[in-house]
């Protein structure tokens, strides 16, 4: 079992005159992970460095952005492992404070900013999701969409053309129940496409 967390959590660590902001957020892959980093950047154009470490879906990244090799991604990342994380992303930014801190002192630095933002998290664990798309009548969408809302299946799409398009994500625990339902109901008028699984959150 993987954990997340409900919700971003931070702390900030002033070390002899740097201050490190420190963070962790629910983040889903590396282009999430990307985009969020650049707009850390733009929050705070006056930092000397955004950091990051990223766990996402067994996939992992870590960058120093400037700071000496290893020194700080891999600490952040060394955090998240260790607390059994997944589906996250940690990210210092540093403000300068001119005193150089040394090697172990970065590392010291951005573990601590990182693992004192995590004593506050609530941490959830992490469902893996299916995703399930299907065709059928019109006359059946609102049977469909009352058993979706029965077997906590969010409807993420539908369409309206010759027949209705539906497109769903529930738990993989809940595919078989959900899917024997409508075909019950539907007595075989609903044609399944091909499922896919995603993960949340």
């Amino acid at each position: 079992m993987s954990l997340t967390l409900a919700a971003p959590v931070q702390h900030e660590l002033i070390v002899k005159k740097s201050r490190f902001l420190g963070r962790v957020e629910p983040c889903a892959d590396r282009a999430a992970a990307l985009a969020r980093v650049a707009a850390l950047r733009a929050e705070h154009p006056g930092a000397a460095h955004v950091c990051w470490a990223l766990l996402a879906g067994g996939h992992s990244a870590a960058n120093d952005d400037g700071e000496p090799g290893g020194t700080a991604g891999r600490p952040m990342l060394d955090v998240l492992r260790h607390q059994g994380l997944d589906g996250v992303l940690a990210t210092a930014v540093r403000y300068w404070g001119g005193v150089k801190l040394g090697a172990g002192g970065l590392v010291r630095a951005y573990t601590d900013c990182i693992a004192q933002a995590l004593l506050t998290a609530e941490k959830i664990e992490r469902v893996a999701l299916a995703e399930l798309g299907c065709e059928l009548p019109y006359e059946l969408e609102g049977r469909l969409r009352r058993l979706a809302e029965q077997h906590v299946a969010q409807l993420l799409d539908v369409r309206h053309e010759a027949r209705v398009h539906m497109r769903f994500a529930l738990p993989v625990t809940a595919r078989a129940a959900f899917t024997a339902a409508v075909d019950d109901a539907a007595q075989g008028r609903v044609a399944w496409a091909r499922e896919s699984s995603i993960a949340s959150p």
